[in-house]
């Protein structure tokens, strides 16, 4: 299984939001996930609006791949977009660049 931690900027205006749209994530959502390959996934939120996620799965493309070809996908990225600073365009779902593992305690 694979580690996957990514970071993002959410808005500092749209953090009240951001918190509460989590809160009550759509049910087709977590089952999309789910059924992707996304698991053991947690975002971690800043006071600043740093916004750290991690998610373990046996293959991040793939699993990216997945969730991009679903239709609750499409719906929640078009949602999601505005709370998001410094996209360059793409959609919160395809900014998310890796971090390189340096260490792990095992």
């Amino acid at each position: 299984m694979r580690r996957v931690c990514f970071l993002l900027k959410v808005r500092q205006d749209r953090i009240t939001e951001y918190r509460e749209r989590h809160a009550a994530v759509w049910p087709d959502m977590l089952l999309a996930l789910s059924q992707c390959g996304w698991h053991n996934y947690s975002l971690f939120l800043r006071d600043d609006g740093l916004l750290v996620g991690y998610l373990e799965t046996e293959d991040f493309t793939a699993a990216q791949e997945a969730m991009a070809a679903t239709e609750v996908n499409a719906r929640w990225q078009k949602d999601m977009a505005p709370f998001f600073e410094a996209l360059d365009g793409d959609r919160p779902d395809e900014a998310m660049k890796p971090l390189t593992e340096v260490f792990h305690l095992a």
